[in-house]
Formats: structure tokens, sequence, C-alpha cells
């Protein structure tokens, strides 16, 4: 059933399902020669035994797909609502259109096994040349999973140990200086950042990237995390003006967080208080009172990962390997001197 490391392999599922070694080939490869029925039996019991190709037979075996893959772990009915990531589809299906290859996106739940199941069976079909992840957690497993695959990869991350010459680099540090020093240059003092996921590391990244230059800059920060949505922004932003008075601005980790801490602004009566984005779109320029943010580039974010991951596929040196300086827009939420705060 396996080789001498306890591997299973193609002979093995071979000899179990009383097929050939080429019907089993060609069904976990994707490739014509046998029945629909056949590859859903070969394929459910590689799933299942965790059969997957070593990278060096799968370079041997077989020709490039020149497709890459993306597993976003949203709700495929929120995913519009979500600015960011629209653009930066854009940016990868842009720089994939000019390289005449396709992207195969999927999303699945917040459950990590779905997402690995996915990247198992991409493997296993050779359905891609590589991925791209976001939202790395603490301790994923996603990079090495992906290693052991044999899949190419690369992710957003503020760190370059994460994965040496596979990281797309953004700079949590200037982005919140950035931020908090526009707060800072208004005479704010006391505010509030609700944050994304704290599983995130991204998120703790971020969290300590305000911190720091709140201290700076004489702004104490409180934080609560958050799942990104505008409820989670209205209701976050409503116990925190609740509980302390005094604060005088928010911050937030998106767009969709903003538009909610600005409506339960505006049903407090307390316009006053200052909003900030950490993510610019469409939905900050709209209403009476738009919404100060930073413009991260997310289109390009996603050209420059994309160029990363083929120049890595290809064996190219790849010299373009930060993402975008972040550039701060001041709108109507943040244009005014602090106002001291009720007591």
């Amino acid at each position: 059933m396996s080789n001498g490391a306890g591997r299973v392999t193609i002979a093995g599922l071979a000899e179990r399902l009383g097929l050939s070694k080429a019907s089993v080939s060609y069904a976990l490869n994707g490739l014509p020669g046998v029945s629909d029925e056949t590859r859903e039996r070969v394929l459910a019991l590689a799933e299942q035994l965790g059969w997957h190709p070593s990278s060096s037979a799968r370079a041997l075996s077989r020709a490039r797909s020149d497709t890459i893959g993306i597993v976003l772990r949203r709700d495929p009915a929120l995913l519009g609502a979500e600015p960011y990531y629209m653009s930066l589809l854009a940016g990868v299906e842009s720089e994939l259109a000019e390289t005449g290859q396709s992207l195969l996106l999927r999303m699945v739940g917040a459950d990590t096994g779905q997402e690995v199941a996915a990247y198992r069976r991409w493997s296993a079909e050779a359905r891609v040349d590589g991925v791209m992840l976001f939202d790395l957690t603490f301790h994923d497993p996603r990079p090495a999973l992906l290693d052991d695959l044999g899949l190419a990869f690369v992710l957003h991350g503020n760190r370059e140990a994460i994965a040496p010459g596979k990281v797309l680099l953004y700079d949590a540090r200037s982005d919140a200086t950035l931020l908090v020093d526009h707060l800072a240059s208004l005479g704010h003092r006391r505010a509030l950042h609700i944050a994304g996921p704290a599983e995130f590391e991204h998120e703790l990244d971020r969290r300590d990237a305000v911190g720091a230059r709140g201290r700076e800059r004489e702004i104490e920060f409180s934080f609560a995390a958050s799942d990104y949505t505008m409820e989670a922004g209205e209701r976050l932003a409503a116990e925190a003006l609740r509980d302390d008075p005094s604060i005088t601005a928010v911050l937030t980790s998106n767009d969709l967080l903003a538009l909610g801490a600005q409506a339960a602004l505006l049903r407090a009566g307390r316009e006053d208080v200052a909003i900030v984005s950490w993510d610019d779109s469409l939905l900050c320029r709209l209403g009476t009172r738009p919404i100060t943010a930073l413009n991260r580039y997310p289109e390009e974010q996603g050209r420059r990962s994309t160029r990363l991951l083929l120049d890595q596929l290809n064996g190219t040196p790849s010299f373009d390997r930060r993402a975008h300086p972040s550039k701060l827009v001041p709108r109507a939420t943040s244009l005014h001197a602090a106002q001291p705060a009720a007591r």
C-alpha cells in the first residue's frame, strides 16, 4: 500500500481499488481515460488516506496547468460586501490576463479544514501550479502543508521569516503611523481601535503598531476585536462610547467596520467623534460624511503578489516584494480638531 517510508503510493491505491496504475494516475491528475465514476472512487480513497504526490514526481509527470489558486475563508454571500478583496482579485486577474493564465477561486467557511482539503484536492488533481495565502493565523498550518504538497505559494505578511522569498511584505508600522499621527495632529488623546479577528497575525501587528505609535504621540487606545462586519462596528462603537464618553476618535481595521461605527455615532448624536479606516473604498467616499481612510492600493497588491508567484514558478528572481506604500486620504470624518468630550 505504501513505500518504505509509509507514504501512500499510486501502486497501493491501484491495488486496493482493483485498477491499473495508469487508471489511478489518470484519475489523480485530471486526465482523460477513465470514467467519472472511477475518478470519483480514486479521489475519494486518496483523500481518505491522505495521499499526495511528491513534488519531484509531479515536476516530472505533468506539464504546467497555467492556473493559480486562491481559497478565501469567507462566506460567498458576504464577499461582495468586502471591497478590499474584490479590488485585490481584480489586480490578480489583470496580471494573469497579461500572461494568458487563469485563476481558480474557491470560497469556504471559517473552518480551516475546508481550505486544507481544497489544497490537497488541487494538488492531487494537478489543478493549479501555485496558490496565494491571505489572513495568516498563529501557528498557521498552510505554509508547511503546501511545501509538503509541492505547491508554490506566496502570502501577505509583515515578516519575511514566515516564508523567505515568498512574502509580499506590507508595513504595519508605517500604516499605523499615518493614521495615529493624523489623529494626534487634530488633538485626540483617547481613541478606540476596532480591530479584526484576534487569530490573524496581521491584526496583532496592527494592534502593536497602533499602541506603540499612540504612546509616542500621547494617544491612549482601547482595543476591541471584531469580525470585520458593519454590525460589529456599530455594536462595538456604541458599547465603547457608552462605557467611556471621553473617546473622541475611532480607528477601524476596515471600511465596513467604519460604516458601522459611523451609524452608532450618528444614533448617539456624537458626530464630533472622528473616524478613520485602515481600508479605503467607494463606501468610504459616499454619504454626507465621507470617511477618512488609508488607500492601500489593493489592486496593485494583487498584481504584485501575482508577479511574485509567477516569478517563483518560472525560477526568476523577484525584486519587487513589497506592497505599494499606503496613502492617507483625509475626509469629513476627521477634518476638525478634537472637541473636549462630555464628562
